[in-house]
């Protein structure tokens, strides 16, 4: 096998018992880092030490990962205006935060022969929320239920640009953000 020493210097191609005594009179450990090789490969180095830092880049690699999760959202196919916006809304949030965003529309026995209406609310949900989210799962029936997945855009920094500023009617609102009264002369 061939030997590299724990400097990294090659030590060359030796037989097994040789490079044990060889790593033992150093205090360190033999550890075969390419068997697949030919001759298999093999290190001398503190194999306590080697654990340690592995799990240490293995750490900072964890750290650096970004977790996407799925929230939903659930409908009806009866569902009024003012519960679509509310669920909207909170799609909306999930969405800037990074999250993906599932809506589901839950049919109940009659409901089933009127899916248009379903698909309606889902087609008002993707126009609605187009500036923030891309669909990445098109609308589709599974047993009693019609969902649609949303993920959030790629470029985060031009979703943020887009927002309109902080304005009702064409004016500008004061620092509270609520309109001045018309009377008030300010």
């Amino acid at each position: 096998m061939r030997v590299i020493g724990d400097e990294g210097e090659q030590l060359g191609v030796m037989d097994v018992r040789d490079a044990i005594r060889a790593a033992r009179e150093k205090g360190l450990d033999l550890v075969e880092v390419a068997p697949t090789a030919d001759p298999p490969v093999c290190r001398i180095i503190d194999f306590g030490k080697y654990q340690y830092e592995a799990k240490k880049k293995a750490n900072e690699a964890k750290k650096k990962q970004v977790t996407i999760v799925v929230k939903e959202v659930k409908f009806r196919p009866g569902t009024d205006d003012h519960d679509y916006d509310y669920r909207m809304k909170h799609a909306r949030e999930w969405l800037q935060e990074g999250d993906k965003v599932k809506a589901t529309i839950w049919f109940r026995g009659r409901e089933m022969t009127h899916r248009e209406l379903g698909s309606r609310i889902l087609a008002k949900l993707e126009g609605d929320l187009q500036d923030l989210g891309e669909v990445e799962a098109r609308p589709r029936m599974e047993g009693n239920q019609m969902f649609i997945i949303f993920g959030p855009k790629r470029h985060k920094g031009a979703a943020k640009a887009e927002r309109p500023a902080a304005s009702e009617g064409g004016r500008q609102l004061p620092e509270g953000g609520k309109p001045k009264p018309e009377g008030s002369g300010q």
